[in-house]
């Protein structure tokens, strides 16, 4: 087993990979980040991998995604419809308990659709606020994803503040 830090480190690394891959649209990278079958002893002779639900994920406003099939293919849909996102984690605290690895952060995210019908430039740019949990589990290829979990942050609107304010 690892020194402690060296294992932080190494999770720190893997999350960070996970969020580049995202921001680079980068499926390929982002899918062999995630643990597959084999990586927890699953035979995948006798298992379809694309059910097995040895991963899950949620994100924020779906309902919970188990097995690399559901996970993958919802990343290839946010991939395939998300021209430009960028995440600024904040908040990152990585706790690693033997072979597994907890790293709760603060997803401070810009991001922007397709653009206008007949325009070269980005759609509109939108804020969003997530705090996540990504569940990391050590294998023989170094940590990979187990789980990821995010929830929006509800802030007050200018409408809610006002409203406090006239009371």
């Amino acid at each position: 087993m690892s020194a402690p830090h060296t294992d932080v480190e190494q999770v720190e690394l893997a999350n960070r990979a996970f969020y580049e891959a995202m921001e680079q649209g980068d499926f390929e990278t982002l899918s062999s980040l995630w643990l597959a079958p084999a990586d927890v002893g699953v035979d995948e002779e006798y298992h379809d991998p694309a059910e097995t639900g040895v991963i899950s994920c949620v994100h924020p406003g779906w309902p919970v995604l188990t097995g690399r099939g559901e996970v993958l293919r919802s990343y290839a849909l946010i991939m395939a419809n998300t021209e430009y996102i960028q995440f600024f984690l904040t908040d990152v605290h990585v706790s690693v308990t033997g072979d597994t690895a907890l790293v709760s952060c603060t997803e401070n995210i810009l991001s922007g659709g397709p653009a206008p019908d007949g325009s070269d430039e980005l759609g509109p740019l939108v804020g969003q606020l997530v705090v996540a949990t990504n569940v990391f589990r050590r294998t023989s290829d170094g940590w990979k994803l187990w789980s990821h979990h995010g929830s929006p942050v509800l802030t007050e609107s200018d409408d809610d503040e006002g409203e406090e304010s006239s009371s």
